[in-house]
């Protein structure tokens, strides 16, 4: 092993592995169309729909227009492709208006148009049009509600597919019969193409009443005409084998288990034996960094499932239920939990971050966690169980100076998480 690097420092660089495997300009450029000198439009939507725009600029001869809409922060610049940011995870008015005008270029195309879509996660919340009967404030309160509720990203989407004029396939749709190429960057466990951005140009397998049976699971208040609509089936999407969607392919361009298995190459070449643990783990984020401690500690004591030196390797997407009143994304709270759970046994160090550089509410990507961490915790006066308890993460590694930044990275698959055991 590359006994001269710190842990942290192998860490990071597993991590970089991982973002450089998604870059949108190393995976888009394979999938492109025929540039038979025809007009292309492009649309899309996600936190890295703005590198995709990009690559396809810097690969496309022909006629080329279009719009995509990204998170604030997350834009870069393009010369023929039109780029909007928006707000994520709750939906504003940047938003709705680039859903709307999205809707617009596609409509009134021909069977001799091509449409190329450019989908990565964060493109649910960002294609903010919201359906007939909702106006976009009640969007915004539905959804703040569905965050904090612990609900999982497949009952998120299949809500917003349900409440929206663009997605769960209503994008494709209304591009019918020009043909349509969807380029996707995956976020979610399982790759899904109808859960990815909630699916704005692929069949949606889900009811308008298991959508409404998620929101009265969680106890959301819906007003109740669009509670009538869901009830009616008018706000039902396009299912499987709907005509208007014949015209419509899809291809899976990077996903987390490519980024995973970026990571494990980068782990052999540093001596570090890799184990997988899965690349849609999901569930609540304290409770998984118990469970994997569980996982490292067993490492550390009987050398299974793997001796040392070793890395376990997951990613996923996992949540908070929000109970207190802290700062903090599901990386830091999923490592408080590790922290804990490992009561500063010497040798195991981890990372976990959001791939798209942002965890949560705040700036940074995620943070790190070592044998030393709950001690200098107590040595500043943070009581680490109830910084847990409150949601208050950020907090707690922002005074031990354990934060990782990186900025927007202009990709989009999931979490990563790296436990490393010496």
């Amino acid at each position: 092993m590359a006994t001269e690097m710190s842990a942290r420092d192998i860490l990071r660089q597993m991590f970089n592995a991982a973002i450089a495997a998604s870059d949108p300009l190393l995976c888009v450029p394979p999938h492109l169309p025929p540039d038979d000198g025809g007009r292309l439009i492009v649309v899309g939507a996600g936190k890295a729909s703005a590198a995709m725009a990009r690559a396809v600029e810097q690969h496309w001869s022909g006629p080329l227009e279009g719009l995509v809409v990204t998170r604030y922060g997350h834009g870069v610049p393009c010369e023929r492709i039109e780029i909007v940011e928006a707000a994520h995870p709750v939906p504003d008015a940047a938003g709705e208006g680039a859903a709307a005008r999205i809707l617009q270029r596609v409509s009134n195309l021909g069977p001799s148009d091509r449409v190329l879509a450019l989908i990565s996660g964060g493109g649910s919340a960002l294609l903010a049009a919201p359906a007939a009967g909702l106006s976009l404030s009640g969007k915004r309160t539905i959804t703040s509600a569905l965050l904090k509720s612990g609900a999982s990203i497949g009952e998120m989407n299949c809500v917003r597919k349900h409440l929206s004029a663009i997605k769960g396939g209503r994008l494709a749709a209304a591009a019918w019969p020009a043909s349509v190429l969807t380029l996707a960057i995956s976020d979610v466990p399982g790759d899904d193409p109808a859960v990815i951005a909630s699916g704005p140009t692929v069949a949606d397998p889900t009811t308008a009443a298991e959508a409404l049976a998620i929101l009265d699971f969680y106890a959301i208040d819906l007003p109740g005409d669009v509670r009538r609509s869901l009830l009616s089936g008018e706000l039902e999407t396009p299912k499987p084998g709907a005509p208007r969607l014949a015209c419509s392919e899809y291809r899976l361009i990077a996903s987390p288990r490519q980024m995973l298995e970026a990571a494990a190459s980068e782990a052999r070449k540093l001596g570090v034996t890799p184990l997988l643990l899965g690349d849609a783990i999901e569930g609540e984020a304290r409770e998984v960094g118990k469970a994997m401690a569980g996982m490292a500690l067993s490492c550390v004591r009987n050398g299974f499932p793997t001796p040392k030196p070793c890395v376990l390797l997951s990613g996923g997407e996992t949540t908070v239920t929000v109970r207190g009143s802290g700062r903090g994304g599901r990386n830091t709270e999923f490592l408080l939990g590790l922290a804990l759970a490992l009561g500063g046994v010497p040798g195991i160090d981890a990372l976990a971050a959001d791939t798209d550089g942002i965890d949560g509410s705040e700036d940074n990507a995620g943070a790190f966690i070592g044998p030393a961490t709950l001690m200098r915790a107590r040595e500043l006066g943070l009581d680490v169980r109830q910084q847990l308890a409150d949601n208050d993460a950020w907090y707690c590694f922002s005074q031990l100076g354990d934060l990782l930044v990186t900025g927007p990275t202009r990709t989009n698959v999931n979490d990563f998480r790296a436990i490393l055991i010496r």
